[in-house]
């Protein structure tokens, strides 16, 4: 089990804000609990490597592409899973705050869902689960869509029925049931029991993303 976790704001005060404060709230909390957690970031002993994001934007096909800086927003290049590997093998929980480190040092902010994605196809993971504060994939209907495949999923998104922040949560999804994931949970976090009601009921109570 490891857990990762977003915020936004600027550049520093985010590395302080999720390396220092969240970080150890959620390690405290887990530990309070029984649990053995470690609060890393990206940058301890080169954990998430990192590039910076650019970003292109085409208003339509006449036009040429406009290229789109977002500041200290990057993009996983390597995770460094020996280190997590060793944590857990050790019964230690690791809590990792979303900020990579580039080749010449630099901070980046780096989308909490893709890091994840990274991490769970990094370790070969069985499944990935991301918690939020929606009960998962809606359909036409905003009806909860229990177990979606990636032709359904790709299909929504493209005639979107699947938009805003859900974009990115999917993406992230089938990217890693692409390689090697086997499935991908969206649930939401504020329901009680959220993660044992999806894991342990036969139809759950969230998103099930399939090859």
């Amino acid at each position: 089990i490891l857990f990762l976790y977003a915020c936004s704001g600027l550049r520093d005060f985010l590395e302080m804000f999720l390396g220092c404060k969240v970080n150890k709230s959620i390690v405290a909390q887990i530990n309070r609990q029984g649990g053995k957690a470690v609060g890393l970031t990206g940058k301890d002993a080169g954990l998430i490597t990192a590039k910076k994001m650019t970003i292109y934007h085409q208003e339509d096909k006449n036009s040429p592409p406009e290229i789109i800086d977002p500041g200290h927003v990057g993009e996983v290049t390597k995770i460094n899973h020996d280190l997590i590997r060793s944590l857990a093998d050790q019964g230690f929980i690791p809590v990792i705050a979303p900020v990579g480190v580039g080749d010449a040092g630099e901070t980046y902010n780096i989308n909490a869902d893709l890091v994840a994605a990274e991490v769970a196809k990094a370790l070969k993971a069985e499944r990935l689960i991301l918690i939020t504060d929606v009960d998962g994939v809606l359909d036409a209907d905003k009806k909860l869509i229990s177990s979606i495949d990636s032709a359904r999923a790709r299909a929504m998104i493209a005639e979107g029925s699947i938009q805003g922040g859900m974009i990115p949560k999917v993406e992230c999804a089938l990217d890693a049931v692409s390689e090697a994931v086997e499935k991908v949970h969206i649930i939401n976090g504020k329901r009680r029991h959220s993660l044992l009601l999806e894991l342990f009921t036969n139809e759950g109570i969230g998103t099930e993303v399939m090859l």
